[in-house]
């Protein structure tokens, strides 16, 4: 287990996601850069769906109280151990008694930490993410305090061997500030007009500050209809961009609800929520029409790094 020193900013625990229940209202939560914490735990020897810690623009500082490996992936915190500074995507060896701190921010928004084993909170439908709307999961449905206790999870076997291992830059997704996120159209197009269309994929839009994990509002030139009304309601996914009718898009993420009635102009693709996740409010986003083949041959061409990513002894 370690301690929590200090919290970080916002540092939550999370897995993959919440799944099967959406139809009950239960929304999906997860780490909002499924990637990063499927590669951090890779690197630790644990399944990709282990539970780690996900944090947000600041970091925590962590007092180990168990010899354990771990990795802090996605954005760069700028991670220390014993106050020696260490590199992020790369398996660490940490002794009772040795604390974790992060620096100052130098990229990225959400960090990533893994631990062999995983951090073993309760599961609650088959999940231990932090579901915020709903207050449960995680630790007790909140984001960590000082003197928080987390348990982590027996290994079958600590695999001191992969200490020093390091995933490849070229395997990880292509970070970047202001990114053009591939988008698939529809299904509600129709509710917009020609103009509208062409507003949405020329225009930069910025994220604001009224933005989270359930979503980023953002800010640019309005999108204009054809169609006045909303919707009764439907289902949303991860990445699904709403306009309401101030013509502003939203892009529903990690921890949103299940349905809703803004009309759909387009879902970023899978393969760049993870780009998404490492953008802070301020930064601008633009967007490029892909088709479904092309968004599902992105999807395949970046995740597949994880299974190209054996974590044995080289």
């Amino acid at each position: 287990m370690f301690e929590v020193i200090k919290p970080g900013l916002f540092t939550t625990v999370q897995d993959q996601g919440r799944w099967g229940y959406q139809g009950y209202g239960v929304g999906i939560a997860g780490a909002m850069d499924s990637f990063a914490l499927a590669a951090a735990n890779l690197l630790v020897g644990n399944p990709e769906e282990t539970a780690g810690l996900e944090m947000t623009v600041q970091g925590p500082t962590l007092k180990f109280r168990c010899k354990t490996l771990f990795a802090a992936t996605g954005a760069d915190f700028a991670p220390r151990l014993d106050g020696v500074s260490i590199s992020n995507w790369t398996t660490h060896l940490a002794f009772p008694g040795s604390v974790l701190s992060f620096g100052g921010r130098k990229s990225g928004v959400r960090a990533y930490l893994a631990v062999s084993g995983g951090i073993d909170v309760p599961s609650i439908m088959g999940s231990r993410s932090t579901y915020l709307l709903g207050h449960f999961g995680g630790m007790e449905g909140r984001p960590l305090k000082a003197q928080d206790i987390l348990p982590i999870g027996t290994p079958p076997v600590l695999a001191t061997h992969l200490a020093g291992k390091r995933f490849p830059e070229n395997l990880r997704p292509p970070y970047k500030k202001n990114p053009r996120l591939r988008v698939i159209l529809g299904p509600f197009q129709d509710f917009f007009s020609e103009k509208g269309m062409s507003t949405f994929l020329s225009t930069a839009y910025t994220i604001t500050p009224n933005s989270d994990r359930m979503g980023y509002r953002l800010q640019g030139k309005a999108i204009s209809r054809q169609e006045t009304k909303e919707l009764i309601t439907c289902g949303l996914a991860n990445g699904t961009i709403q306009v309401p009718p101030n013509g502003q898009p939203i892009i529903l993420l990690a921890d949103r609800q299940t349905i809703g009635g803004y009309p759909i102009i387009a879902t970023v693709i899978h393969a760049d929520l993870p780009l998404l996740a490492q953008c802070a409010p301020g930064d601008q986003l633009s967007f490029t029409e892909v088709t479904p083949d092309e968004g599902r041959e992105a999807f395949l061409n970046l995740f597949s790094s994880l299974r190209n990513f054996p974590p044995s002894r080289n």
